[in-house]
C-alpha cells in the first residue's frame, strides 16, 4: 500500500482549486500526487491530518476530480482508496472527500 501524507509530502496549506488560487491547490495535488499513486498502485492512504484545514474547492478537485475527469469510478476509488487520520476533527473532512467522489459526475467529452 502506498501511502501519502498530504502535509509532509505536499503543504501544511492546500489552499484552492487551480494553480491560480495557489502553488499548493487540488489539481496539482491530483495530478502530482495522488493520480500517479492510485494508476501504480492497488491500494493508496492518504493521511490527511497535519494541515491548518481544507477548503471544499481543494478537496472537491483533488478528489472529486478523479471522478469527474474519468480516471476512476467511485467505486473503484471504495477499493482503491483510504482517508486516514489520527486528529479526529479531521473526520469531518474525510466526510467531505467520500461525498464529492459519491457526487462527482464525469464531464462529457464535447
Amino acid at each position: 500500500m502506498k501511502n501519502i501524507n498530504i502535509a509532509k509530502e505536499f503543504s501544511e496549506t492546500p489552499l484552492g482549486r487551480f494553480a491560480d488560487d495557489s502553488l499548493y491547490n487540488g489539481t496539482t495535488f491530483r495530478e502530482s500526487f495522488l493520480r500517479p499513486a492510485l494508476d501504480a498502485n492497488s491500494k493508496v492512504a492518504v493521511v490527511i491530518d497535519g494541515v491548518e484545514g481544507y477548503g471544499s474547492s481543494f478537496l472537491e478537485e483533488a478528489f472529486g476530480g478523479l471522478v469527474r475527469k474519468g480516471y476512476y469510478t467511485s467505486g473503484q476509488l471504495a477499493e482503491k482508496l483510504e482517508i486516514r487520520f489520527e486528529d479526529v476533527d479531521f473526520s469531518v473532512y474525510r466526510d467531505l472527500i467520500w461525498k464529492y467522489i459519491n457526487e462527482a459526475k464525469m464531464e462529457s467529452k464535447s
